[in-house]
């Protein structure tokens, strides 16, 4: 059984996921870790529960999800995987840093490219990959059908959408996304977004004011 640990960290308070099951292969999605506070609360859950991280995934690269790629990448010795566009979102994230201040250590290059269906494979349980623009032009979602679960980064929140107006951003394109790739997806799916609480696919298709 696939479990689902969520830390929200740095000043945009941004959900952080740490992903296992039984077989105690981990995977570390958008790891937002800002301080050596945060890390150190990240580091003692995963040696506590005797967690093996094998993969550091990004939803996206927009500064807030990635502001702990170098540390976590050099912890553990992990490549980043994510969605490779035509946009430099890495380099993106690097102004937007200076932009808001913040301290950062600027992430390691994207080393695996992933694509719509490839599949993430830890311990006896896999995701799927699904590319859902919009957001940003980058923005990947993981999801198993079996435990109905998605680690859904800033596309769909509890009442809410991933805003639209930064580079490479387009709402239309999110809003056909969310319909066609998301909403069509079992309606008892939980959805863990990149900021704030869970929801579920039915509950937003009901509820959303977007829709």
């Amino acid at each position: 059984m696939i479990q689902v640990q969520k830390f929200t960290f740095n000043p945009f308070q941004e959900n952080t996921y740490l992903v296992f099951d039984e077989k105690k292969e981990a995977l570390i999605i958008d790891p937002g870790c800002s301080n050596r506070s945060e890390q150190k609360l990240l580091l003692d859950y995963i040696h506590k529960n005797n967690l093996n991280p094998i993969k550091l995934l990004n939803t996206h690269a927009h500064i807030d999800h990635i502001l702990g790629n170098a540390f976590i990448a050099s912890q553990f010795e992990l490549k980043l995987e994510g969605y490779r566009s035509k946009y430099p979102m890495l380099e993106l994230a690097e102004n937007s840093a200076r932009m808001y201040q913040i301290p950062y250590d600027p992430s390691p290059e994207l080393s695996v490219s992933l694509q719509e269906g490839d599949k993430i494979k830890f311990g006896d349980s896999h995701f799927e990959i699904i590319y859902v623009p919009g957001h940003s032009p980058d923005h990947i979602v993981f999801y198993n059908a079996e435990e109905k679960i998605l680690i859904g980064g800033d596309v769909l929140f509890k009442g809410s959408i991933g805003r639209t107006d930064l580079p490479g951003g387009d709402h239309d394109t999110l809003i056909n996304n969310i319909k066609e790739k998301i909403f069509t997806l079992e309606e008892e799916t939980i959805v863990y977004s990149g900021h704030g609480p869970e929801t579920k696919i039915g509950i937003e298709k009901e509820k959303n004011p977007f829709f």
